[in-house]
């Protein structure tokens, strides 16, 4: 009991959580010119190591880079873990303390977390792990470069979708936006499993038997859409959500996404159909070759 005690004052009642505030002057990364200037170097970054790696090494073989994937998806999935703890124990903090508040105007834990008051101001523990989340997002773009260097290959989506993800998490900050707790609730749970799932393949244990990875992200952004949902019928009901306009543009980023990520399953599932249509295919025409040979040599 004192262990738990202890990690839900380190998590959600340390002073430094509790005081915390989204300042331009005081919080690294704050401002606009970090935000467009680092997914600008990280853009450039990647397509001059995509480069670099075709002139040096020819062969389209990976470049040796030993156990960076494994360290990378460990870390990933500890520090998911730790802002997924964090927001929870700070999401029930701040309903235990603003509760009495809410009665008031009749507002429940359930449609706050959805849709913040107008007024909501970027301060006190939930926005401490959104800021924690906002700069994680920075480590995860880092898969892109291993990728890279793995593969051989520069994927427009998984650039697009990083530097999605930075500037959604900054926007959350800057204008208070509604509906960002659920959102990186589900984002680091699903970011801690799929992580810890990548770290276990790493290390040579066995994979699953389906795409695990991409039906994660796949029922992560079903959820996301079911809240945005959500967050649109409570700002006509309850007159207003803070940061709506920033949630609009917030949903049109989500959109592109989500119709890039549906383009690029089916056609997973269109080449997995085509490759067990062509095994099939061979399977039969190998079974008629065999049954005539038998028959030639039986006459």
């Amino acid at each position: 009991m004192a262990s738990f005690h202890s990690i839900t004052y380190y998590l959600s009642g340390h002073p430094s959580i509790v005081g915390f505030r989204w300042s331009h002057a005081e919080s690294w990364g704050s401002t606009w010119c970090f935000l467009f200037s680092s997914i600008a170097l990280y853009i450039a970054a990647a397509v001059i190591l995509h480069g670099a790696s075709l002139l040096v090494f020819r062969k389209r073989r990976p470049v040796p880079i030993g156990p960076l994937p494994a360290i990378h998806s460990l870390f990933m999935a500890l520090i998911s873990a730790t802002i997924f703890a964090g927001i929870l124990l700070s999401t029930a903090a701040e309903i235990r303390d603003s509760r009495w508040l809410w009665r008031r105007s009749r507002t429940t834990a359930f449609q706050w977390l959805l849709c913040f008051p107008l007024g909501t101001r970027p301060s006190g523990r939930v926005f401490f792990w959104s800021y924690i989340y906002y700069l994680s997002r920075f480590l995860h773009a880092l898969r892109a470069f291993l990728t890279i260097l793995r593969h051989r290959k520069l994927s427009f989506f998984k650039l697009f979708n990083h530097s999605i993800l930075i500037f959604m998490s900054f926007l959350w900050l800057e204008f208070s936006q509604s509906f960002q707790v659920l959102a990186i609730l589900s984002s680091t749970l699903v970011c801690s499993v799929v992580y810890g799932y990548r770290f276990w393949t790493a290390i040579g244990l066995p994979s699953a038997c389906f795409p695990f990875v991409v039906n994660c992200q796949m029922l992560l952004l079903s959820c996301n859409l079911v809240c945005h949902i959500g967050v649109l019928l409570l700002h006509y009901i309850k007159g207003g959500c803070n940061g709506i306009g920033a949630w609009v543009f917030n949903s049109i980023l989500n959109g592109a996404i989500l119709f890039l990520f549906l383009n690029f399953y089916v056609k997973m599932h269109l080449q997995k159909r085509k490759a067990a249509a062509a095994a099939s295919a061979d399977d039969h025409r190998f079974g008629s070759e065999n049954t005539e040979l038998i028959k030639n040599k039986d006459a």
